[in-house]
């Protein structure tokens, strides 16, 4: 019975995304709601959206009472927008358009060890995104953003830089990790450095008139290509995920920019040793889908580092799916 269940998973991903998108979860209130009404709001038939929610009650996403009402669980909520650890956009780009093209070819994937999105598109990933699916471009922007805002809050609680009066977020995207630090540290000055067309939307914390302008550089730049930023502490979170060389470049850009005892914060979801294996092993197998990329696990990770001539000094977790390795460049 288990296997199948797991062969009908594309149902469960599609009643997610077909939940988030009707705004079910916001439309049901804190007390339990009669479907009649709950479709009412959300503009459906009844008897449809009950199959709905029934389906995903199994899941323990919202729940059915005795009186043919439905009521939010803990991880129904999760599918509000004004939830503060809201996983809505997360659940839309993890089932995207293109999400359904690609998953089929999973084989071919693993057979040749390259992505399917340059054949499927005949382009690579990103650049299809923001040319031919500007609406997932949307979406993946919005779902970063929410991971980002989130984990950020964990890095800074996790991090003490009481002895270091800089720190560079590097392909930090808006900014939030900046942001979060120079926040926790009144004194610090910062740098963001990202794609341009990354840098232009940074967090407004940090962009003119923002209350944190005065202490932070926002550096357009290609952390794979040049590291022009010298400071104490350099994060790099989420972003050794390309293929080999991709990811050697940046960290000896890194250790380039880096004085002799400036620390390295790598962050990266890992999977081994972890309680989120079945997210990080299955966002690994989408990235092999889209840009040919992996999650590492303690080993790859520490291999890459050391290699680069880093020297770890401490492997701590930052939540239950994020991993922090603290390194020194060394002499």
């Amino acid at each position: 019975m288990r296997l199948r269940e797991l062969v009908f998973g594309a149902a469960c991903a599609a009643a997610l995304r077909a939940a988030a998108r009707l705004g079910v979860a916001d439309a049901l209130g804190d007390g339990p709601m009669p479907v009649e009404d709950l479709a009412a709001a959300v503009k459906t038939e009844p008897r449809p959206l009950r199959r709905l929610l029934r389906a995903l009650s199994c899941y323990g996403v919202f729940t059915e009472r005795e009186d043919g009402t439905f009521e939010h669980t803990e991880m129904s909520r999760l599918l509000r927008e004004d939830d503060p650890n809201s996983l809505r956009n997360i659940s839309l780009w993890c089932t995207e358009p293109w999400t359904w093209d690609a998953w089929p070819q999973l084989d071919e994937a693993v057979r040749t060890g390259r992505n399917v999105v340059q054949g499927l598109y005949g382009k690579e990933f990103f650049t299809y995104l923001n040319e031919d699916a500007p609406e997932s471009a949307d979406v993946f922007n919005r779902a970063m953003t929410t991971s980002s805002v989130q984990s950020a809050r964990d890095v800074a609680e996790l991090l003490d830089l009481s002895g270091s009066s800089s720190v560079a977020d590097i392909g930090g995207g808006q900014g939030h990790v900046v942001a979060s630090l120079l926040e926790k540290y009144p004194s610090m000055q910062g740098t963001l450095l990202d794609l341009p067309r990354v840098v232009e939307n940074a967090d407004p914390r940090l962009r003119e008139g923002g209350s944190l302008a005065g202490r932070v550089r926002i550096v357009p730049g290609d952390c794979r290509e040049a590291i022009p930023v010298r400071a104490d502490v350099y994060i790099i979170k989420n972003i050794l995920e390309w293929d080999d060389e991709s990811t050697a470049r940046t960290l000896r850009n890194v250790i380039g920019a880096g004085r002799p005892g400036a620390r390295v914060v790598v962050i990266e979801n890992l999977v081994d040793d972890t309680p989120s294996m079945r997210f990080s092993t299955a966002m690994d197998l989408l990235l092999l889908l889209n840009v040919g990329g992996a999650k590492h696990t303690t080993k790859s990770m520490t291999d890459r580092l050391t290699g680069a001539g880093l020297v770890i000094d401490t492997i701590r977790p930052v939540n239950p799916y994020l991993h922090a390795f603290e390194c020194t460049v060394p002499a």
